[in-house]
């Protein structure tokens, strides 16, 4: 794990020692899509746990016990840049103790140009693993918005060690989205007839929804006794090509279509299924995956680094990235051998509740918070009493 430890002033000896438990007065500015159900999350764990929390996003939404402050919405690159006026007269306005930004290079970038407050930086993989590959320029501004923060998190490793190329000042934590292990467990008593796959990531091009569908198909063809269905959950661009697609392939009643359904109705599914397949071009820690182990199912994932992560032979199965046969194989693997389908599930469960955990991990950001809180409101007293 890539964890170097904040760098914070030092407390008085005689100062009694402060926990996120306590009732904090810390402000927490976070700057992003109020409409991703990881920020609204986000906010709400640290409205639990005692801290103000205000939100600036481009996005219409409402998020209980948090304000929010929605900015025009940039419809060019550099309208990211043109909106830096509002964005600082917002946070003035709000005044907070730490502000964080979520998603490198757009919101970053306000979180960087607000100033004169401790800046945490969330990278959410593509931000680092992708966006900054385009051009040089991306680049340059890349490294530039890292180097204002004084700690920045990210879900796995190898988003942790690309950052690193930049040399940020800051210090680098990783702190894992995870998974409520309290919504998403297995559910053994209310078991349904059948194979059932899941597939859980966005109908976009990056996470090869295709692939699943083409190798699902195989699998059929290969144990046609088998009444199997693949469960495709969420939404996204190619939902009439992925349509298209089952089709074609003659297996649409083998396919049920889901879209997005809210977290309780999500874990209910989920639970239900016996094995969840991730296998994207690109991937930081998927959230989804977190939630598929944590129902106690094996997982197919693509040969990446932050699944190689979570996930080895004790818990599913890495296929080469788009390798339709290999996943295709997988599904007959799992399909064929219940008994090493439970075990590997149940691997999965307890690796989730011992590291994987949501909650754990927003105790733990709960915990750095408080100590860059802590740090500002140190420098406040300070200036003040220079003043006088």
């Amino acid at each position: 794990m890539v964890l170097i430890f904040n760098r914070c002033f030092p407390i008085a000896e005689n100062t009694p020692a402060r926990t996120w438990e306590e009732k904090v007065k810390t402000h927490l500015c976070l700057i992003g899509d109020a409409e991703s159900i990881h920020l609204r999350r986000w906010a709400q764990a640290m409205v639990q746990r005692g801290f103000r929390v205000s939100v600036i996003s481009t996005s219409v939404a409402s998020i209980e016990g948090a304000e929010i402050i929605v900015l025009p919405l940039p419809r060019r690159t550099w309208d990211w840049f043109l909106r830096l006026g509002a964005l600082r007269r917002a946070v003035r306005s709000l005044a907070p103790d730490i502000v964080h930004a979520h998603y490198v290079t757009s919101y970053g970038l306000w979180g960087a140009a607000s100033s004169g407050r401790p800046l945490v930086l969330t990278a959410w993989g593509s931000d680092i693993l992708v966006t900054p590959r385009r051009s040089h320029a991306l680049r340059i501004l890349t490294g530039w918005i890292l180097r204002q923060a004084s700690l920045i998190t990210a879900d796995s490793r190898d988003v942790l060690t690309e950052i690193a190329r930049y040399r940020p000042s800051g210090s680098l934590h990783e702190i894992f989205w995870g998974a409520d292990v309290t919504q998403f467990h297995p559910n053994p008593s209310d078991r349904r007839p059948g194979f059932h796959v899941a597939s859980m990531r966005a109908w976009e091009a990056n996470y090869q929804i295709d692939v699943i569908v083409e190798a699902f198909s195989r699998f059929l063809a290969k144990s046609p006794r088998c009444d199997a269905t693949l469960h495709l959950f969420g939404g996204g661009s190619q939902k009439k090509s992925l349509h298209s697609l089952v089709e074609r392939l003659g297996i649409s009643k083998h396919v049920i279509w889901h879209g997005l359904l809210p977290p309780h109705a999500l874990a209910h599914e989920l639970a239900l299924c016996d094995v969840s397949i991730s296998v994207p071009q690109s991937d930081a820690t998927s959230v989804s995956l977190l939630e598929s182990m944590a129902c106690s199912l094996p997982a197919i994932v693509s040969d990446l680094p932050a699944n190689r992560q979570w996930i080895d032979a004790s818990g599913g199965y890495v296929v080469p990235v788009g390798d339709v046969d290999a996943v295709a194989t997988s599904l007959c693997e799992v399909f064929e051998n219940p008994a090493m389908r439970e075990q590997k599930g149940a691997f999965n469960r307890k690796k989730i509740e011992e590291i994987g955990s949501s909650n754990q991990q927003m105790d733990l950001m709960a915990v750095l918070y408080t100590g860059l809180g802590r740090c500002r409101k140190n420098e406040c007293v300070t200036s003040a009493s220079e003043n006088r």
